[in-house]
Parts: structure tokens; C-alpha cells; sequence
């Protein structure tokens, strides 16, 4: 599956202005990626070697007035800010998710505000507006974190994607390829991101290093699934009990959002989809999810793709964050159809699937603690 270059010169520039903002402890994070959204599909990706080991000092939180109007220091690169990045730390935690946490708007962004806005009562405007802002602000968490880069029995050992179905199902599992891959997802970010809030240290991480991340560590880790899945619950940051749960989801095609409702009819969560194609439209109509599946192999089928030689050979591939449903798959009543999740987070919202509902690995795994087996679907466009 394809990755983003992991950094371009913009980014570079850029994360070099940033990192001189980081010696203060009241200085504010600065988050960056560069603008690029292609397509996701089948292809290698390079590797990156391992070297250096970060100085600063572990624990230490940086605090942010970006949530002040009043008070607010704001600093813009090129089409981001720090405004930007704590809310979309402040929505992923709220059950709003904007996606990737990068720092720029967009319509992920904006989705996010708008269902957050709904829920709390407020004036829907897709807007970072002084309400929204207050609201946003009854969570005190910072938008940033310095944390050592633990290990982790998910996603590894790092392992080179090939591009053939064929390769890959040889594999022992579709893992991470790199360690700055995994800590993006780790932390709900992406690895453009994570070299403008550290630099080289980002680059160059190796267990050990101490980087600034996003701060969307779960308020516990006491997760009660089967034991094999509580490592990738945990490396993941997923919150173990949601704030509210849901009984019932709407997809819209026509905004690329998931809603999730409580038996009151009362919004709870969002989160951005990718929704079918021209080819493989959206299934229409109501649903069940029956079933979740966690870390599960895909059988590649070519027969069911329509921009796939079929007389290519059924297979099937290992599970893995890098696999082609991600790390969990919702399975629904419509054959064929699931919601799960994807190796390529930046992408979700932008781009076109084969017909089933991608989001992002910590998002599915967030949806599965929020709703249980069994709870309805509809999908409109």
C-alpha cells in the first residue's frame, strides 16, 4: 500500500521554524504535513533506517493558549496552526474525529466541528468559533505530549510491502515498515506531522527516543476484549469505555461522514468514510453489523474488483495494520460489505473504495467500544 513521502522540502522548512518554538514549557506545538492525497493502492514503500537518540528529557507537557481567544499567541505556517491542531486532539477525544491529527483544515476537520457543535447544543457552523471554543475547552488535556517511544508487541517486526497479492500473502503479516509509521498511528497522526514537531529526532526515532506527540493518550488502559487484542487496543491509544454509547450509525455519501446516534436519538460520535465508487457504489438502505473481526487475513478475491486482472489467483493475505481492511473488520449483512479500517489514514475521506466503508485503524477500533454486534445501519446518499 502506498505511503506519502515522508518529507518534502516545504515540510523540512518548516519543521525547522517550528523546532525553535519548543524550549519554553509554555511554548506552543507546531504541526505540519505536506499537501498531497492520492489515490491508495497496492505498491512498495521505502524503508527507513533507525539511528540517533533524542536528549529531552521524558514527561515534560507543553502547554498552549491556542484555545484563548483572548490571550492567544497564534502562529501560522503556510496553511496551518496551532488553533487547528489542539482542537482536532480535543475532538479525536471527544468522539468527533477529524481523521489524521496534522493541523490543517479541511472537510474532515470541518465534519468534525459541525457534529461536535450539534452535540453540545451549540450553532452548527463547521466554525472554530468562541462557543466551540469554550466547549472544545471543558477537557483541559494539552495539545502535546513528550514521551519515549515505548516497544510494542503489535505491528512488528517492521516488514517491506510488495506490490504483488501474491508477495504479500507470503508474508508472516502485513506489519508496519518502519518505526515512524507505526508511532504516527500510534498517535493518530502522520509522519509528516511528527518530523515537524521533532525534526531529525522524528526522522532518525528509535525505541527510546523522546518525542512530542499529539496528546491522545487514554484516560486507562484497562481493556476488556480477549487478550490477544489488548496490545493493539493499547498501542493504538484507544479510550477503553467511550464517553457515550451508541445503538445505530447513518453514513452519508454526500458528506463522507459516519453518525452515531444513542437509543434517545441523540448524536454521540463522527467520524470521516470513505464510501464506495463509481464502480462499487455505497450500499444503499438498512443494515446490521453482525460481527467484529479484529487483525483479520483478507481474501483477495480478483474476481470481486473490477480494476483487477481476474485471472489472478485467489489469496489469501495475513492480517495486519498494513493489510487491505486494516486492523478490524464490522462485518455487515449485505455480502461482501463490512466497515473496517485502512493502511492509509491520510487518505480516508479524499479518495474512493471498493465499496465497503474505510476509516482510519484507531478509528474503527474506537467505533467497536462505542456500539456492539448487531447494531443497525443505514446509509444514504
Amino acid at each position: 500500500m502506498p505511503r506519502f513521502p515522508i518529507i518534502t522540502t516545504f515540510a523540512a522548512v518548516v519543521a525547522l521554524a517550528a523546532g525553535g518554538a519548543f524550549i519554553a514549557d509554555d511554548a506552543e506545538a507546531q504541526a505540519t504535513q505536506s499537501k498531497t492525497e492520492k489515490p491508495a493502492k497496492a505498491t512498495a514503500k521505502g524503508k527507513e533506517k533507525a539511528a540517533g537518540e533524542a536528549t529531552t528529557k521524558p514527561g515534560r507537557t507543553y502547554g498552549s493558549t491556542a484555545l484563548d481567544e483572548k490571550d492567544s499567541d497564534q502562529r501560522t505556517f503556510a496553511d496551518l496552526d496551532n488553533d487547528v491542531f489542539h482542537a482536532m486532539v480535543l475532538l479525536d477525544r471527544a468522539q468527533f474525529s477529524p481523521g489524521v491529527i496534522d493541523g490543517r483544515e479541511g472537510k474532515n476537520f470541518t465534519a468534525a466541528l459541525k457534529g461536535f457543535q450539534e452535540a453540545r447544543g451549540l450553532e452548527v457552523t463547521g466554525e472554530l468559533d468562541t462557543p466551540t471554543r469554550k466547549a472544545l475547552k471543558v477537557d483541559k488535556r494539552k495539545p502535546t505530549r513528550m514521551l519515549r517511544i515505548d516497544e510494542t508487541e503489535f505491528g512488528s517486526p517492521f516488514v517491506t510491502i510488495p506490490d504483488d497479492a501474491e508477495k504479500q500473502a507470503e508474508l508472516d503479516a502485513m506489519a508496519y515498515e518502519n518505526l515512524l509509521e507505526e508511532v504516527a498511528e500510534r498517535f493518530h497522526t502522520t509522519r509528516e506531522t511528527l518530523i515537524a514537531l521533532n525534526g531529525d529526532k522524528a526522522r532518525n526515532v528509535r525505541i527510546g527516543t523522546v518525542l512530542q506527540l499529539p496528546n491522545v493518550l487514554p484516560t486507562s488502559r484497562d481493556y476488556s476484549v480477549k487478550s490477544e487484542y489488548r496490545d493493539m487496543f493499547n498501542a493504538l491509544n484507544i479510550e477503553p469505555e467511550p464517553r457515550k454509547r451508541g445503538v445505530r450509525i447513518t453514513v452519508d455519501k454526500s458528506d463522507g461522514q459516519m453518525r452515531v446516534w444513542d437509543k434517545d436519538d441523540k448524536l454521540v460520535a463522527t467520524f470521516p468514510v470513505t464510501t464506495g465508487s463509481e464502480h462499487d457504489p455505497l450500499p444503499l438502505g438498512d443494515w446490521k453489523v453482525t460481527t467484529f473481526a479484529f487483525l483479520p487475513p483478507f481474501h483477495y478475491q480478483p474476481d470481486l474488483f473490477w480494476d483487477v486482472d481476474s485471472s489472478k489467483k485467489d489469496t489469501m493475505l495475513p492480517p495486519g495494520p498494513n493489510g487491505p481492511v486494516g486492523v478490524a473488520w464490522l462485518d455487515l449483512t449485505k455480502e461482501h460489505y463490512g466497515i473496517h479500517g485502512t493502511p492509509e489514514p491520510q487518505t480516508i475521506g479524499y479518495t474512493e473504495s471498493h465499496g465497503c466503508l474505510r476509516m482510519t485503524n484507531w478509528d474503527v477500533l474506537t467505533l467497536s467500544r462505542i456500539l456492539d454486534p448487531g447494531f443497525k445501519a443505514k446509509f444514504v446518499a
